[in-house]
């Protein structure tokens, strides 16, 4: 590499350094996030427990309350029962909607699994509370829209919340500090290849 091209790799990144310190030192405001994870792209849970797993090493106490699945056993909830009590983990759904085919058994899971998740948002004990697939519960209307939003509306200052699923709402992502869209480009389960063993569950 010339001596030219170095030089001018170094002065870009002095650039781009700088400008990073300028944001950094903008950001004085210290509050607990509401972040969403949605599209149709595999990834979303996923991406909830590397938060999971990064509170947990900051010594942060976590709950995540699971709405739809339930129905295999997964690595992560085999997991969890591992890292308790600093975490608590809920699976209080039967399988997604296409699995128990019976909307009155989907309400009725959805209502537990939200009275479990008030109870943890409520619990100052909780520094973030992930809430999975509540967006297709929210999607399905199990669960009132404006209900949930005044809970989350309501959450302590310093309380983290990950809301995870599909279709979120525009009233979630408006409400949101961050919000990530999974986007799906290419995925095995097209190509016949079935869900592998730690890597979808």
């Amino acid at each position: 590499m010339s001596d030219d091209l170095n030089e001018q790799h170094r002065q870009k990144m002095v650039r781009r350094k700088e400008a990073h310190d300028r944001k950094l030192a903008a950001a004085t405001q210290e509050k607990g996030l509401i972040i969403v994870n949605t599209g149709a792209g595999k990834g979303k849970t996923t991406a909830s427990l590397g938060i999971v797993f990064r509170a947990l090493g900051h010594g942060l106490k976590v709950g995540v309350v699971q709405f739809t699945k339930g129905a295999i056993a997964t690595g992560e909830a085999a997991l969890a029962k591992k890292l308790a009590p600093q975490l608590e983990w809920y699976v209080l759904g039967e399988g997604f909607t296409w699995e128990t085919q019976d909307r009155e058994r989907d309400v009725a899971n959805a209502h537990q699994a939200w009275q479990t998740a008030v109870r943890l948002l409520r619990d100052p004990i909780f520094d973030l509370v992930v809430l999975d697939e509540l967006n297709i519960a929210l999607r399905y209307d199990y669960l009132s829209l404006d209900e949930v939003l005044a809970e989350l509306k309501g959450k302590r200052e310093m309380l983290h919340i990950v809301v995870t699923g599909r279709n979120a709402k525009a009233e979630l992502v408006e409400l949101a500090d961050l919000v990530t869209d999974m986007t799906l480009v290419k995925h095995p389960f097209r190509s016949g290849i079935k869900p592998q063993r730690g890597i979808e569950f």
